[in-house]
């Protein structure tokens, strides 16, 4: 869930359609992993304990949070540790770093007064005794997501802690919700392969999805036929999906043209006759057109 500003409620929520988190965007996600180190959401993972009375934790240690952190956030391209002073990390090292916060995040919830005694006399800090995971990663994934909404930026920190990118909807819920049991372990390899690929952030990876779902076709146009012929085997598959001879017309029509596109464009194979999807929206346009006839064969013959 994210806020709901007046602005979304008078004209719609703004289109999530940019693949870039702009400099805007990230200083309010920066603000939102400061105010989680003063808070302490992250010192149940990175505690400063109390040597002078029963060990409790007092604060977050954020030393040791900036060195995990700096182990583990890498940006690709130039090999070094995200810098939260840059004002434009890579996109993607911004999404590892969010991954990183929401596992380690923990929301306190229970903190007591403590006066420890000194010999010289006392003096008083808080324990913190008792940290809420899920309610701590949910309010941080609520910010992040209203950041990501109301900036327009195409991804959202999910529940798993894992960063996906937003899809149209119909579209969106079509491929996420999607799950494979037809009878082909092949088949539903490929296209559980297919779908975590193309739900992945990075750009490049919904390219890659384009393999997978492809094998699948490759696959699925064999299926009624096992060890025998190919063409006999797309025919059979089109008259079970249809009976009306012009409905059926164009599904030939789109099989023919989809098979073609898998050998005129580099989705399968690199051959130098072969043509490179340079646009991101042709991947999206070719991934969606060839999952909506895969899943319409599928739910025509009680495959899905």
């Amino acid at each position: 869930m994210t806020h709901e500003y007046f602005t979304d409620r008078e004209f719609g929520p703004r289109p999530q359609n940019s693949e870039y988190i702009n400099s805007d965007a990230w200083g309010g996600l920066k603000a939102a992993v400061k105010k989680r180190i003063n808070d302490d959401s992250f010192a149940s993972e990175f505690p400063i304990v109390c040597e002078e009375f029963d060990g409790g934790i007092i604060k977050t240690d954020v030393s040791s949070f900036w060195d995990a952190l700096s182990a583990e956030v890498i940006d690709r391209e130039t090999g070094s540790p995200i810098d939260m002073s840059n004002d434009s990390p890579s996109t993607f090292t911004i999404l590892d770093m969010l991954e990183f916060c929401h596992r380690v995040a923990a929301a306190p919830t229970k903190v007591e007064r403590r006066h420890n005694d000194y010999t010289a006399g006392f003096y008083t800090h808080d324990h913190v005794l008792r940290f809420d995971k899920q309610g701590g990663q949910e309010k941080f994934r609520e910010e992040v997501n209203t950041i990501f909404a109301r900036n327009g930026i195409a991804f959202q920190l999910t529940e798993s802690g894992r960063v996906e990118r937003t899809l149209p909807t119909v579209l969106g819920d079509l491929v996420r919700d999607a799950t494979f049991q037809t009878g082909d372990n092949h088949l539903d390899k490929y296209l559980d392969r297919a779908k975590t690929k193309f739900l992945d952030p990075d750009p490049a990876m919904h390219r890659e999805a384009l393999e997978p779902l492809w094998d699948a076709w490759g696959r699925l146009k064999t299926i009624e036929c096992p060890d025998k012929d190919k063409k006999k085997s797309i025919k059979r598959l089109l008259e079970r999906a249809s009976t009306c001879p012009c409905f059926r017309k164009h599904l030939d029509t789109d099989a023919r043209e989809l098979t073609d596109i898998g050998h005129w464009f580099m989705i399968r194979h690199s051959e130098t006759n072969q043509k490179p999807l340079e646009e991101s929206y042709h991947v999206d346009y070719l991934f969606y057109r060839m999952f909506a006839l895969i899943r319409m064969l599928l739910v025509a013959t009680g495959r899905m």
